[in-house]
């Protein structure tokens, strides 16, 4: 009897390793080494008569896009679904995946033939929550199942305009002598349906599980082999999701999608702005407007500051939705330019409506909420943009005309920029611009009667 050769191979980044290691060579990740069963198949030699494609005979056609019937997923996605294009959604248990995909299927099952696969549902459930959903096409086929064979064989018979498989971690490979969710599974089974994609073009939406770090669980290999990447973002506890590309081999990477989880599914969110802006009250100290661009759509979201003198020990900083050590230098540039002195004062930001912000042009507003905290002051209503320099400097920001449109669109009386920006901006007669070259020059003007 021939031996079973094995390998080890990490959980976390697919690493093959001969032997058990406690940590991984390739990731650094510990305890994620598994013990896989591998079958080494004989080599085979290249067929006769393959050749390479010289570029200017390869023949392209413009490809026509299908909306999904969400405007929210389709801005994601770059204009709607391209065919045979792989889609991997990855999310954290509970945050609406599946409602999400069940959704988009019910839309376009209104006009082509849709094949959703379940490796975790019975049929049952997956009606339960359609009805919940209000979703009753008949074009919907269902398919509990978690062999690939078998789903490759169904959608080839059938020819859906769309294939959703819920998860890629429940489906297996026969052929392969591993469990399913095994590195070996989960890179073999994409492979094998991207394949199924691209040579049916037919396009195929994928669930990825999300470990505790909030990557999508199985090798990085998952991510390169498919088109697009989604992260279905968003606290449980809240009703506002939000839908991120991080991956799009078909557009932009900068958009987002906001939906609102009610009772009967997921309802898109058309104007983000007010969601954000929450319950901002221009007579609240601590709380100030800035203007953020996501991909193409400008966003106004809240920025909240408290300021109090510290009880124990050192003072504290706490920053929720924004990078920690770039208000640790905020606070350096109020201390040494301005001359607002914290050090004895702990100091709490938050971004209002749960949404995360990379961008430093929401830097003015967070040094405005500090400023107005400290001195329990209210600002003025207007929405701030800039990017602050250590130098004191406030710094130009790109797309400066499309916030402060965004900013007379939810009537805020003005804004302030920095100064280099002021040429670009054309706004109506009642509605005030103030330019400003220095972050002194901001908290004076933010707090004039």
């Amino acid at each position: 009897m021939a031996k079973v050769k094995t390998r080890f191979f990490c959980q976390s980044c697919g690493q093959e390793s001969p032997r058990w290691l406690g940590k991984c060579p390739g990731c650094g990740e510990w305890n994620t080494l598994v013990e896989e069963v591998v079958e080494r198949a004989a080599a085979k030699r290249t067929p006769l008569g393959v050749k390479a494609t010289p570029l200017t005979e390869i023949q392209i056609r413009e490809e026509e896009r299908v909306s999904s019937g969400s405007q929210e997923l389709d801005r994601v996605l770059g204009g709607g679904i391209v065919p045979g294009s792989f889609v991997l959604l990855g999310g954290e248990p509970g945050i609406g995946k599946s409602t999400l995909l069940l959704q988009t299927a019910g839309l376009l099952a209104k006009g082509m033939d849709v094949l959703y696969i379940s490796g975790e549902e019975s049929e049952k459930q997956i009606k339960l929550r359609a009805e919940r959903l209000g979703i009753k096409e008949s074009r919907l086929h269902i398919l509990t199942e978690t062999r690939l064979e078998v789903v490759r064989d169904v959608a080839l018979a059938m020819g859906p305009g769309l294939l959703i498989v819920d998860s890629i971690q429940t489906m297996v490979l026969e052929e392969l002598q591993a469990a399913a969710g095994s590195v070996s599974q989960v890179r073999e089974g994409a492979a094998f349906l991207m394949r199924l994609a691209k040579e049916e073009e037919i396009p195929i939406f994928l669930v990825g599980h999300v470990t505790k770090e909030g990557a999508i669980a199985g090798p990085r290999v998952l991510e390169h082999i498919v088109d697009t990447v989604l992260y279905f973002e968003g606290d449980r506890h809240h009703v506002y999701r939000l839908l991120r590309a991080v991956k799009n081999r078909f557009g932009s990477t900068n958009e987002i999608g906001v939906f609102e989880m009610h009772e009967d599914g997921l309802v898109e969110v058309p104007n983000p702005s007010k969601v954000f802006l929450g319950e901002n009250s221009a007579t609240a100290p601590g709380s100030s407007v800035a203007v953020i661009v996501e991909g193409s759509r400008p966003l106004l979201v809240e920025i909240q500051a408290l300021v109090t003198p510290t009880t124990y020990g050192p003072p504290r900083r706490t920053a929720t939705g924004i990078d920690y050590n770039r208000i640790l230098m905020l606070l350096a540039v109020l201390d040494k330019k301005v001359g607002l002195h914290l050090g004895a004062q702990d100091v709490f930001i938050n971004i209002a409506g749960g949404i995360r912000i990379d961008e430093p042009g929401v830097d003015l507003a967070c040094i405005a909420a500090i400023a107005s905290s400290l001195g329990e002051r209210p600002l003025k209503r207007y929405a701030l943009i800039g990017e602050v320099g250590l130098t004191g400097e406030v710094r130009g920001i790109s797309q400066i005309e499309k916030r402060v449109k965004e900013a007379v669109k939810l009537g805020f009386e003005g804004c302030i920029i920095p100064r280099i920006n002021v040429s670009a901006v054309k706004v109506p007669g009642n509605f005030t611009v103030i330019a400003v070259k220095t972050v002194e020059e901001a908290v004076q003007v933010m707090f004039e009667q």
